[in-house]
């Protein structure tokens, strides 16, 4: 039997819910009515009524669902729609990543791997849909990063937009999102714990260049191929990952 209880200021009985009943009756709502990311929410008031629950079940609902990106409060503005990224799935990740502290390499190895069956899987469509304006646009950035090669220097900024512009003749923006996210969580964790990059930048470049050539050819199973050898250079940068001394 469901509890009971008095809300203060309002005076009606309402029914006694779990946070997460709540929460997934407000995310109800906002998909129900149709609202996109940025439009107003209700005011807590009317969340209360519709839903018959108290003001603190409304408040604790949504602080949940804004550690989630499903809705923005802006303090003495009100409560908005929000964009649902997926920031707080980098957060988990890397959370459940550096908490393995006996195997967080192994940790982060199983990420790189799930990065690796997605972007080796999806190789057949970008050669079949990739544009020459985008093989262009892509061997400016490896020019850029075979330029730091020569200086012996790495380049993850270069390389993470060589990834995001790969597979932009796809127009799925989940798959930028997704591989933002593999991105992010690798950096995060490399960083906290100290790690170093020890391949050689002049080899990953040339591994770009491949993925490249391959793709002009319009031959997918080499561009598969040319990213299964880039990602066993990762393989090998995670295998090898240590503390500088």
């Amino acid at each position: 039997m469901a509890e009971e209880l008095r809300d203060g200021g309002v005076g009606t009985s309402r029914r006694v819910r779990t946070s997460s009943q709540v929460q997934r009756e407000v995310t109800q709502l906002i998909l129900d009515r149709g609202l996109r990311p940025g439009a107003a929410m209700p005011t807590e008031t009317s969340l209360m009524e519709q839903l018959g629950v108290s003001r603190n079940s409304v408040r604790e609902a949504l602080k949940a669902l804004q550690a989630l990106d499903i809705v923005e409060i802006r303090h003495g503005y009100g409560t908005y729609v929000g964009r649902a990224s997926l920031t707080p799935l980098v957060d988990g990740l890397t959370f459940r990543t550096l908490a393995q502290q006996e195997d967080d390499v192994r940790a982060l190895a199983e990420i790189l791997q799930v990065r690796r069956v997605l972007e080796e899987g999806l190789m057949v469509q970008v050669a079949a849909a990739v544009t020459d304006e985008e093989l262009d646009a892509l061997d400016e950035i490896i020019a850029r990063m075979e330029e730091s090669g020569r200086a012996g220097q790495g380049f993850p900024g270069p390389d993470r937009i060589f990834h995001e512009t790969l597979y932009r003749s796809l127009d799925n923006a989940l798959v930028t999102q997704l591989l933002g996210v593999f991105w992010d969580v690798c950096h995060r964790v490399a960083d906290a714990r100290g790690w170093i990059d020890g391949a050689s930048p002049a080899v990953t470049a040339h591994r770009h260049r491949d993925i490249v050539t391959a793709l002009r050819a319009r031959d997918p199973e080499a561009a598969r191929q040319a990213m299964a050898d880039h990602f066993q250079g990762v393989d090998a940068w995670a295998a090898q990952m240590r503390a500088p001394r």
